[in-house]
């Protein structure tokens, strides 16, 4: 069982129009709404190859309620801690005409000692049970940055090896808590170390004391950093769509090749890099295309 922890989630919604032109009134179709999240998008992915999973996130206000609403409409087992302030939202430009995505996230709004509090709880109650615990997204205002590093030493007390997707001071102290797969992409391992060298960057998280750094690099593919290997996966060229949910759909198939018990690095590269691959060519995040096990086969890996 995998366990997912959105420190931060949001209610997702995500506009496709044929032109984006800024400046101009566009009519749209009605927006796709989902309850989403980095972590919500893992757990999805994950029970879409057959891996039950178990979100967990803190919702409030009406944004929500409404998030509660889809949650359970779709059927993935959560469990929803109650928040004092509403959950933020997401929107998602989708433009055909240039094949780009424009992402606004709201920060999202200040949570309490209580808020913390209880869905550290809630994290610790559900941990019984678990083969991995993933903790993913940004964290809200009010948050801690030790709050992942907090969450990864409880895990391991209990066994449990953990993935981080953060960025900045809550993915190094992550990392410095030893994380097992550490997941940041270019920019956000760029804005943590100031190394624009995506390996070098890596091997940063790696001497703070995380197992295994993997990188997403966009179009480029994707790095898997250890202390004592550096590989680089890509698919022959890149696929068009929306790639908002790419980096979520690796970090579910890690945690996938986790709890399967698959530790050989270049097997875990390739399911990543073909998973995300996967993602970007469904309309939303948290899914991936039928074909996304065939999409393994086209990956191709060498020495980074």
């Amino acid at each position: 069982m995998i366990i997912t922890v959105t420190p931060n989630p949001a209610l997702d919604l995500t506009y496709h129009v044929d032109a984006f032109e800024a400046g101009a009134s566009l009519r749209v179709d009605t927006a796709r709404v989902r309850a989403g999240g980095k972590g919500v998008n893992v757990a999805r992915v994950a029970r879409q190859a057959g891996e039950r999973s178990i979100a967990i996130a803190a919702v409030g206000g009406p944004t929500g309620r409404e998030f509660a609403d889809e949650l359970k409409t779709s059927g993935l087992d959560h469990v929803l801690v109650p928040a004092s302030g509403a959950t933020r939202r997401s929107v998602a430009v989708v433009d055909a005409a240039s094949g780009e995505t424009t992402i606004m996230n709201e920060r999202g709004a200040p949570v309490t000692a209580d808020d913390r509090a209880a869905l550290a709880s809630a994290v610790r109650a559900s941990l019984p049970g678990a083969r991995c615990l993933v903790v993913s997204g940004s964290l809200p205002p009010g948050m801690p940055t030790a709050f992942c590093a907090e969450l990864v030493r409880e895990a391991h007390d209990a066994g449990i090896p953990v993935v981080v997707d953060a960025v900045e001071d809550a993915l190094v102290e992550a990392a410095r808590a030893g994380a097992d797969v550490v997941k940041p992409n270019r920019a956000e391992l760029r804005a943590t170390t100031g190394l624009a060298d995506p390996i070098a960057g890596a091997r940063v998280l790696l001497k703070h004391g995380a197992r295994l750094a993997l990188v997403s690099l966009g179009a480029e593919g994707m790095l898997a950093v250890t202390r004592d290997a550096a590989l680089h996966a890509r698919m022959p060229q890149p696929l068009d769509g929306n790639p908002t949910g790419a980096g979520d759909a690796a970090v579910a198939a890690v945690a996938v090749s986790i709890v399967t018990g698959d530790d050989d690095l270049r097997s875990r590269l390739v399911r990543a890099t073909a998973w995300s691959a996967s993602a970007v060519l469904r309309p939303v995040a948290g899914e991936l295309a039928d074909n996304f096990r065939d999409l393994e086969h086209n990956v191709g890996v060498m020495d980074a």
